[in-house]
C-alpha cells in the first residue's frame, strides 16, 4: 500500500481510425515519462478518435492493442488505463481496459451511451461499475459521457478516485470544466478527467481541459495543449478532509435498479 499516487495524463491529438499509427505515437510518449510514474491515462477511444463506424476497424485490432497495453504495463511497471472500441461476438462496446504492471486487467464498458451521436445504435452500453484496487487506491473509471450522470458515480463505496476519459468537443466544454469539479466535490474524492485535442474525422474540434481536482474540487493540473500532465495524489488528503467533514456520512441510501 502507498501514501501517494504519481499520475500522468497523456492529453494528445488521435489520428483518425488508425490503431497502429496512434499507438506508436503514445509508445513514444510514454518513453519519456518519469519513472516515478504509477499510472498512465489515457483518452477514450486512444486508438481511433469517437467512431461510430466500428466496422471501419479490423476486428484483430482489440486483441492487438490489448497486448499492447500489456506489454507497456509490464516493461515500464506501471498501470496503464484508457478505452476502445472492442469487438465481443457479433456486438461493439466501448471499453476501458485498466491493466496493472503484471499483466492482469480489468474492464469496464461505457455505461451511458452517447446518443446524440448515434453511439446508442453501434455500442452495447455497459452494465456493471468498476472498482480498481491499485496501490491503496480504489479507483472508479467512467468513460466521457458518464460524467453527465451523477447517480452512476455516486460514491457509496469509499472509493479515492474517479477518473473520466474521455472525446468530449469544444462547444461543450464549460460543462466537462464544472462537472469534474462538481464530481470531486460531491463524492469527495479525487476526479481525474483525460480529454484528447485537435480535429477528428468528422471535423469536431477538441480543446482538452485535462485536469485533476481534489477532495475539495481544488484544481492541481490543467492543460488546453498537447500535454503530458503530472500529478501526486495523497492518501491523507483524502483521509483528512474526510475526518474533517464528514460529508459522505449524511448521503441519502438508495440504490440503483
Amino acid at each position: 500500500m502507498m501514501e501517494e499516487l504519481n499520475v500522468a495524463l497523456i492529453q494528445s491529438h488521435l489520428l483518425w481510425e488508425n490503431p497502429q499509427a496512434n499507438r506508436l505515437m503514445f509508445a513514444e510518449k510514454i518513453q519519456n515519462l518519469p519513472e516515478s510514474v504509477d499510472l498512465i491515462v489515457l483518452p477514450e477511444m486512444f486508438t481511433t478518435g469517437f467512431t461510430m463506424q466500428p466496422t471501419n476497424i479490423d476486428d484483430t485490432e482489440c486483441e492487438k492493442t490489448l497486448d499492447w497495453m500489456q506489454d507497456l504495463a509490464k516493461t515500464n511497471q506501471v498501470a496503464l488505463t484508457g478505452s476502445i472500441v472492442f469487438k465481443e461476438k457479433e456486438y461493439y462496446y466501448n471499453r476501458l481496459f485498466f491493466v496493472h504492471p503484471e499483466g492482469q486487467y480489468k474492464v469496464y464498458n461505457k455505461r451511458h451511451t452517447f446518443s446524440l451521436a448515434g453511439e446508442h445504435k453501434v455500442y452495447e452500453p455497459g452494465l456493471n461499475k468498476l472498482l480498481v484496487d491499485f496501490k491503496g487506491f480504489k479507483i472508479c473509471p467512467l468513460i466521457c459521457y458518464d460524467l453527465r450522470f451523477p447517480v452512476w458515480a455516486r460514491n457509496a463505496e469509499d472509493y479515492d478516485i474517479l477518473l473520466y476519459v474521455a472525446n468530449w468537443p469544444k462547444p461543450r466544454i464549460s460543462a466537462w470544466d464544472a462537472l469534474l469539479k462538481a464530481r470531486a466535490i460531491e463524492n469527495m474524492a479525487y476526479c481525474i478527467g483525460v480529454n484528447r485535442v485537435g480535429l477528428d474525422g468528422t471535423g469536431h474540434q477538441y480543446p482538452g481541459h485535462s485536469a485533476v481536482y481534489n477532495v475539495l474540487g481544488e484544481q492541481k493540473v490543467y492543460s488546453e495543449k498537447e500535454s503530458i500532465l503530472t500529478t501526486t495524489l495523497s492518501k491523507s488528503h483524502i483521509a483528512d478532509c474526510r475526518n474533517k467533514l464528514k460529508f459522505l456520512e449524511d448521503r441519502d441510501e438508495f440504490n440503483l435498479l
